[in-house]
């Protein structure tokens, strides 16, 4: 279910997708980097946190200093005297006077600097969280049960009151697809923790089981219907080529020591890859990049290519699926997941059954979908509470066909879709004129930040890595 490799990457960059980077941040006046980079008590009050363990590392963002934390936790937060886990943190200082931009991953947190576009934007601090479960953040033994939404929320609770003894001044909390999940669900039950939240490409699966919202957005995605015609009939032929695809990618597994024993064999990985397909070209890529994809009738070699390229072939090995256990538990528990329905691979399919939560999580770990339960509670106080919060969608991306809408008691608040856009963290750049400085005077105004004419698109790059690591969504 929803991976693209690594493989998209140059895909991404060629087509300008991954952002050009860290922007007004990376681009501070002379007094604000001199005085981020003059040694002052920083460290040693970060230490005076009870809980807290911090290493300072080298920066590699011109006028932030970069530390790396980890915050006791505790598993059950309904239990705070039964066990604890370290969760971790990545933190770039600028000033303690700026503004802090939360920046919840959802996954887990690479080891590198980046910039979100909100931070970009306010000239801000910026923490990056780890999530729950994922490693090194992972309690042990791991009580899976305890891998829900409150009990995330109360996490980033704790960080944020720990560090606002630090921090004293606005913050705004963001992060994209997962990571963008993330913010709403902390924002509902922690609300007045921050002042202002920036959500990209969330989706909202309020009913899993009402999911003709992909059908529809697969028969009308785009402007081109040659193109989703091309990009489906594709997928259809690496079915009517199984021998071939199968025997290429067996061997790919012998040459790299990968194992099927979460998704069983070969062949069930190979089908979950197609299955991937149509959906993992319009998360990650451009209508244009239709022009780069192989003729059907191309050779074997260029149709495994690009179903490697687009789907990941290696995701679907053990290897690539135990870093994600932790989300799709999730899914499988209290998220929901599309289902989008495969007519255009039929009868060709095998084991279309198996395009669910379930089979991407090890059968020792028990699950139980709570039935919407948790995604209605979501829902109805987004419509109902939502207040200092900015919506953001790509058009042309697929989980953008749930998304979250406003009610009537959401207060300054709004809903963007950025035209012919996908999935990706920095739409705030690519709104139409109007729509784009609306939003940035919003997103200056909760952080308490003078309007003032900032780009985010100057400055060497500092994307988040987590967008070129192609997460499952």
């Amino acid at each position: 279910m929803r991976r693209i490799s690594r493989g998209a990457i140059a895909l991404l960059l060629a087509a300008g997708m991954a952002g050009t980077g860290a922007t007004a941040a990376q681009a501070a006046t002379p007094a604000t980097a001199g005085k981020a980079a003059q040694p002052d008590d920083i460290l040693a009050r970060l230490k005076a946190i009870p809980g807290m363990q911090v290493t300072e590392k080298a920066s590699t963002i011109p006028g932030y200093r970069w530390f790396w934390l980890e915050y006791r936790q505790p598993v059950d937060h309904r239990d705070p005297n039964g066990k604890w886990f370290e969760q971790r943190i990545m933190l770039q200082h600028k000033s303690a006077d700026r503004p802090m931009v939360l920046y919840t991953s959802g996954y887990d947190t690479p080891e590198t600097m980046f910039t979100a576009e909100p931070t970009a934007l306010v000239d801000g601090n910026q923490i990056s969280v780890e999530y729950r479960y994922f490693t090194p953040s992972r309690p042990e033994p791991a009580d899976w049960k305890k891998d829900t939404i409150w009990q995330a929320a109360t996490d980033e609770h704790r960080i944020v009151g720990a560090l606002k003894t630090i921090y004293k001044g606005k913050w705004i909390s963001t992060g994209a697809s997962k990571g963008g999940m993330t913010v709403v669900y902390h924002k509902r039950f922690y609300p007045r923790d921050v002042d202002g939240s920036v959500v990209y490409v969330a989706p909202n699966d309020v009913d899993n089981n009402a999911d003709g919202a992909y059908d529809k957005f697969f028969k009308t995605v785009g402007t081109d219907p040659a193109c989703r015609t091309h990009v489906e009939a594709l997928a259809r032929e690496f079915l009517k080529r199984r021998p071939a695809m199968l025997e290429r990618f067996k061997a790919a597994a012998a040459q790299n020591k990968w194992t099927f024993d979460i998704l069983r064999t070969p062949d069930r990985a190979f089908e979950n890859s197609v299955m991937d397909y149509v959906w993992g070209f319009w998360q990650y890529h451009l209508q244009s990049d239709c022009a780069s994809l192989p003729a059907v009738n191309a050779s074997d070699d260029d149709l495994y290519k690009t179903l490697d390229d687009i789907s990941g072939l290696s995701f679907y090995t053990d290897q690539g699926l135990a870093p994600y256990i932790p989300y799709y538990y999730q899914a499988g528990t209290q998220l929901g997941w599309p289902s989008p329905k495969f007519k255009y691979l039929r009868p060709l399919l095998r084991y279309e059954s198996s395009y669910q939560p379930r089979t991407y999580v090890p059968r020792d770990i028990p699950m139980r979908f709570d039935n919407g339960k948790a995604m209605r509670d979501i829902d109805g106080w987004v419509k109902r509470h939502a207040d200092h919060m900015l919506f953001l969608y790509g058009q042309n991306d697929p989980w953008g066909a749930e998304p979250f809408r406003l009610g009537s008691g959401s207060r300054d608040s709004a809903v963007y879709v950025a035209p012919g856009m996908n999935h990706s963290g920095r739409l705030i750049a690519h709104l139409p004129d109007a729509q784009q400085a609306e939003a940035k005077a919003d997103v200056l105004r909760w952080a308490g930040v003078q309007s003032q004419a900032r780009t985010l698109t100057t400055g060497p790059s500092a994307d988040d890595p987590l967008e070129l690591q192609r997460p499952p969504m």
